[in-house]
Parts: structure tokens; C-alpha cells; sequence
């Protein structure tokens, strides 16, 4: 199965990726499917036949959101002469934890029918660093694995020491029996999935003449360390029961406060189209964390399958382009990296004293420091966000912004003061960061190995200090300055920090401008010696305003060349270099949010021309992708194909590129 054949189901921290039946196969890699709840797999086998094979397609499950369930119409096998004998209607929906399916067979035949259906289920657990197609292994000892039937379904247990996941399987009617399955299917991609825990829930279902038979099933996941849900009231409840309620859910969040910025009619109904499919997605991907008081917030998560857990810097951005719109998104992530930011040093996970955390992980592995990620702060630009979003913030949201730049001066200076003491600008003059061996190699947004590289490919030694970054650090010295000198009647801290920043920005032109190619260098290494390739970071420098006017406007229209505009955006690396690579993660593909972050600096530089040109890209990108942006596209140009190429790992839904088109929409409007 490719990632084209899947669909997903999203909603607070939960997930299901399912195949075109809705079934699951237990595929690792790119296409991994299953029920996914605090980065541990569920669900990682469930299959329907009937009579004893797996059913004919007739119309493949619906791409599905939260407010409509999943639904498929599946057959028996048959001929023209012996049509099957009924039809297999399947609906399907996620919410907290659970997976809800409903099964109706209709009878096609004028005498009584009788069915056998069978679903075979499994959990296996996996954490998602070990589903990866990275050939990483992990050591897993002492694991105890259990399967235990109940008259009414199933129940798998994992145990490994003090850990222990459960995922229960309920129906009604009960199975008739339930047995052990085969033990292993052959995946769709070729490789052999064992599954010898896996149970075949069994039914005998009799059909009254053109009468129907339904079966309802509840899978829900109880992973080690959460809290035991609440009474679900939709605990009895169809899928469409379940996705009425989200469906409101989704509305009272998407649908019901108007888009707040800009006229109400933009006379551009496909950014309209995709800022509603936009706000839909960050509905679902909200994501339960606690406060700094221990109260429950709802913050973006960063995006399905691999990230869909709190992450600063994609939090961040995501709450900076919704913040116009939905500033509630902006409270919530400020909290909750404030309870997350780091008091003390900690090697082993990059956290220093005033650092905003890179993401939160609560598998096994990470649980068993296997992975370094349980609270990892491998990123050197989720801090100097912070401070750009709590300025942000306290701007755009009036008292209440004002009350929370307020409540979190101590944080917000703990944050500045990292950046002098351990984030580099004392000692490299710049934000720095050094690749972290058995964590992230490079830990600003392109944090992929090999994506800060020289033009000739070879790659910065030592300290490395990305050119957007030290745009950011720029930035948020100038805003918490406005907060200090406002806000926390501080105007001496003021005056240092602008100080700090128009020394930094002096610093900033003389190391990083290339004269030669009239562009800023992607970054510099220990030594001062520049990355010279031509990189889509330049333009985050226009949305930082770190620039000079000749500067930014020499950049902004150098990005709307061939060689860096496809057609659908602007690529990662201009074409013409050596390490291009269309299909590469971050040395040739276009990002959308990297894009949107391009179109509101050339705004703010007043080439109006050209944001419009990137921004139809984006949008017309998205209309061929139904309206939603994927996380990452191919870097073809767009005169070779007639849409756009999907990068074959990208993430949908994900956050910040869900986030892109009201971040389109701010920037069009200020031309």
C-alpha cells in the first residue's frame, strides 16, 4: 500500500491510517497504517473477510474527516451469473483513544442469506521510531505479551518492566468465537508481517430476505502512562454518531468565529476553500498537554503519522499564521512551552537553563531513554519564537495578550538570557548549535543530515549558525524589547536588547552577504566559513526583517527566479546547484510553510507582485490536493507536469502546512 491508497482519521493525539477497505495491515515504513496513540501502534492488524476471503472493493473508504465517517461498500466475490448474495457497508471513525466500526450487510437475494465474517486483529505495539523505513533496531528485553478473550471481544496486553499498554477489542454481537489467526500476512509492500498474537473474532450472521444484519465493534487504546479516560458518551454509539459529535466539535473551532482578518469576501474563493480546510485540519490535530498550572490545553500537533505531538518550532509557526484567526492556538502553545521550557542543564537532551523544548515523545523507547526525545531540546530556533509569538500575541489579542506577556516576563527572560549564555550569541556572536550525536544532526527546520551543505555539497564542521535563525534571534530581541520597555517597565533591559539586536544585524550583513552572488549565505561553521548554496532560508530573512531594504528586495526577487520558483512554490534549493535533488527532503522540495513564511516577507518588503505570484502556487497547489496542503511537495517544475509531484513521505494533515493559506491570506490582504 502507498500513502496515496491510505486514509486517516485524526483526533486529540489519536490517529488511525487505514487502506481502501479499512483495513490494516501492519505495513511498516512510509505507508505505516494502524490506530496510533502517544507514539505507540495499537492496532496493528485489521482485517475483514467474509465467506472466507477478503471482500471486492466496490467503492473505496472516502477520504474521511472528522465530521463525516469513513465509509466503504465491500462484496463477497461473485460473477455475472452469480452475483454476491449481499453488500458489505462500512463506517468507520476515531475519537480519544478509540476506533469505532460499524458493519451492515444488506441481503441482495429474496430468501434468507447467512454470512460469516470474520475480522482478525493484533497489536503489536511498535513504537513509531521503530515503524520507520530507517532500518534502526531497538532492544526490547523481558517483554510479556498477552492476548486474553472475553465474551464479548478481546484484549491485548504488552508489559516490558514497569510498562504496560492494553488495547481492548468489545462487539455486539458478540463474536461467536474467537481464535487464533494465521500467523503472519504477506504486506502489500512484499515483506512478511508477523503477527503471532494475532485473533480472528468470528460471526455467523443471518440475512432475512433483501433484510440487513449489523455488527458493531469498539477498538480503544489504553497506552501506559495516560490517564484513564472519562465515560465516552458515544461509547455505544455508530460512527456517525461519533463523527455528529466531532463534527460540532470541529465547527464551534473552524466554522462558526468568522476569519477576522481582511474584508469577509477576499474575491479569492480558493483560498477561502483552502483556509476552511486549513482551520478543519488544526481542529483535529490539537493535541491535549498540560500547563504550567496543570491545566489541560489544546495545542497544534505537528502533523500525522510521525509527528503528532507537541514540537516548538512547528507549534510555534503554526500558531503565529493562525494567530489573526484563532489566537486562542497561540495561548494555549505559549503555556504549554512554558511548562515545558527547561529549568536545568541536561546533556544527554540538549535542555539548558531558559531553552524552549524541540518535542515531547511518550513511547516506550523514549520512556526507556533509548531515544533521546521523551523531552528533547535538539532545535536552536524554538526559543527565539517563543519570544516572537509572546510579542506576537500580546499585539494581536488585547488584555488577554497583555495579561500573558505579563504572567510570563520570568520565562520570557530566562528565554533571552539562554540565547546570550548557551545559545551562542555571547561566545559566536550568533544563535549556534553543534550536531548531536545519536539526536538531530541539524536542529534548526531543515533538521534532516546533509540539509545545511555547501554549494560544491560538503557539508559545515563544528558550530553551525543558520542564516534564518539569527533572522529570528533579531526579531525576538527587538519584540521582548517592546515588551520590556511597555509592558514590564523595564526600559533600561530595553534599550540593551535593541542594542544587542542592531549589533547583530551589522554582524549578520557582513559575514553572511555573499557580494559576489548578491544573497545570504544558508549558514556559517565554526571557522566563519560560509555555506554558500542558494537556499529558501533568505526568505525567512525578509520575514524577520533583519535585512535593508536593497537587501531584502535584491533576495526577494532573486526567490522568483526559475531556478527557485517551480511554478508551485519555492523549492528548498535553487535548481541549478549540485546538492538539488527534487525528491530530497530538504535540499530541493517545497514546503508550504517555508513558502508561507517567503510570501509574508516579500509583503513586509513591499514586492506585492511577487508575494501574489508564490501565493497562487500555493494555492492552486492545494486545490489539486483537495484544498489541504501536504507538509512537502516534489521540487518539479511545474511546466513539466501538469500538477503538482507528491513527495513520496510527506505528512497530511500536518500542521504548519495547514496553517499555510491563513498565513496567505494575512499576507495578500497587508497588499
Amino acid at each position: 500500500m502507498t500513502t496515496t491508497d491510505q486514509r486517516v482519521l485524526v483526533h486529540d493525539g489519536t490517529f488511525a491510517v487505514l487502506g481502501p477497505a479499512g483495513d490494516i495491515t501492519g505495513v511498516r515504513g512510509a505507508a505505516t497504517d494502524g490506530l496510533f496513540l502517544r507514539d505507540a501502534r495499537h492496532l496493528s492488524r485489521w482485517q475483514l473477510t467474509v465467506d472466507g476471503s477478503a471482500p471486492v472493493v466496490l467503492v473505496p473508504a472516502t477520504a474521511g474527516d472528522a465530521t463525516t465517517p469513513l465509509t466503504s461498500v465491500l462484496t463477497p466475490h461473485g460473477t455475472r451469473d452469480e452475483p454476491p448474495a449481499y453488500t458489505v457497508f462500512r463506517e468507520q471513525a476515531v475519537v480519544s483513544g478509540t476506533l469505532t466500526e460499524r458493519i451492515r450487510l444488506t441481503s441482495n437475494r429474496g430468501e434468507t442469506t447467512t454470512a460469516t465474517l470474520e475480522i482478525t486483529a493484533d497489536a503489536d505495539f511498535a513504537d513509531q521510531f521503530e515503524l520507520r523505513a530507517d532500518h534502526r533496531a531497538y532492544a526490547k528485553p523481558h517483554t510479556v505479551r498477552t492476548r486474553d478473550a472475553y465474551e464479548d471481544g478481546v484484549e491485548f496486553g504488552y508489559r516490558r518492566g514497569p510498562w504496560h499498554s492494553r488495547t481492548t477489542v468489545t462487539a455486539e454481537p458478540p463474536p461467536a468465537t474467537v481464535q487464533k489467526a494465521e500467523p503472519a500476512v504477506r504486506a502489500a509492500d512484499g515483506a512478511k508481517q508477523h503477527h503471532a498474537h494475532a485473533r480472528k473474532l468470528c460471526w455467523q450472521l443471518e440475512l432475512p430476505p433483501h433484510g440487513t444484519a449489523e455488527l458493531r465493534l469498539r477498538v480503544t487504546a489504553h497506552p501506559h502512562g495516560a490517564h484513564r479516560p472519562e465515560a465516552d458518551r458515544t461509547a455505544d454509539a455508530d460512527p456517525a454518531a461519533v463523527a455528529h459529535r466531532l463534527a460540532a466539535e470541529v465547527a464551534d473551532f473552524a466554522g462558526t468565529v468568522p476569519l477576522t482578518t481582511g474584508p469577509h469576501d477576499t474575491h479569492w474563493p480558493e483560498l477561502d476553500r483552502a483556509c476552511e480546510q486549513g482551520l478543519a485540519d488544526l481542529a483535529g490535530l490539537r493535541v491535549t498537554v498540560p500547563g504550567p498550572d496543570g491545566q489541560s490545553l489544546r495545542v497544534p500537533g505537528a502533523g500525522v503519522p510521525w509527528f503528532l505531538t507537541l514540537f516548538g518550532r512547528d507549534s510555534l509557526l503554526t500558531s503565529l499564521f493562525a494567530l489573526p484567526y484563532r489566537p486562542e492556538l497561540a495561548e494555549a502553545t505559549l503555556l504549554a512551552l512554558t511548562a515545558a521550557q527547561a529549568t536545568t542543564a541536561d546533556p544527554a537532551r540538549l535542555a539548558q537553563p531558559g531553552k524552549i523544548v524541540h518535542e515531547i515523545r511518550h513511547g516506550e523507547l523514549a520512556f526507556f531513554d533509548q531515544v533521546p526525545y521523551k523531552r528533547y531540546y535538539g532545535s536552536v530556533d524554538s526559543t527565539p519564537l517563543y519570544l516572537v509569538l509572546l510579542d506576537a500575541y500580546a499585539e494581536a489579542a488585547g488584555a488577554s495578550g497583555t495579561a500573558l506577556a505579563r504572567r510570563l516576563e520570568a520565562p520570557a527572560r530566562a528565554a533571552v538570557d539562554w540565547m546570550f549564555r548557551h545559545g551562542g550569541l555571547d561566545t559566536h556572536g550568533y544563535l549556534a548549535y553543534r550536531a548531536h550525536e545519536g539526536g538531530l544532526a541539524n536542529q534548526n527546520w531543515k533538521d534532516s543530515p546533509g540539509a545545511i551543505c555547501a554549494a560544491d555539497g560538503t557539508r559545515p564542521e563544528g558550530a553551525v549558525m543558520v542564516a534564518e535563525v539569527q533572522g529570528y534571534a533579531y526579531d525576538a530581541l527587538l519584540r521582548t524589547a517592546r515588551l520590556a520597555r511597555d509592558l514590564w517597565d523595564d526600559a533600561p533591559y530595553a534599550a540593551r536588547l535593541e542594542t544587542a539586536a542592531e549589533a547583530l544585524r551589522q554582524r549578520f550583513t557582513a559575514d553572511f552577504w555573499m557580494a559576489d552572488r548578491a544573497f545570504p549565505a544558508l549558514a556559517l561553521d565554526g571557522s566563519g566559513r560560509p555555506a554558500d548554496v542558494l537556499a529558501s532560508d533568505a526568505g525567512h530573512l525578509l520575514w524577520s526583517g533583519i535585512l535593508d531594504q536593497e537587501a531584502g528586495e535584491t533576495v526577494g526577487r532573486r526567490l522568483l527566479e526559475p531556478d527557485f520558483f517551480s511554478g508551485w512554490g519555492v523549492r528548498t534549493l535553487a535548481a541549478d546547484q549540485r546538492p538539488y535533488h527534487p525528491l530530497s527532503y530538504h535540499r530541493g522540495s517545497i514546503w508550504p510553510h517555508d513558502n508561507a513564511l517567503v510570501v509574508l516577507g516579500l509583503a513586509r518588503y513591499g514586492l506585492h507582485k511577487e508575494a501574489h505570484t508564490v501565493a497562487h502556487g500555493l494555492v492552486e497547489a492545494a486545490a489539486r490536493h483537495g484544498y489541504r496542503l501536504p507538509e512537502v511537495l516534489a521540487g518539479y517544475d511545474r511546466d513539466l507536469h501538469p500538477a503538482p509531484v507528491p513527495y513520496p513521505h510527506s505528512c497530511s494533515p500536518q500542521a504548519w502546512a495547514a496553517a499555510t493559506p491563513l498565513a496567505l491570506r494575512t499576507a495578500v490582504h497587508h497588499t
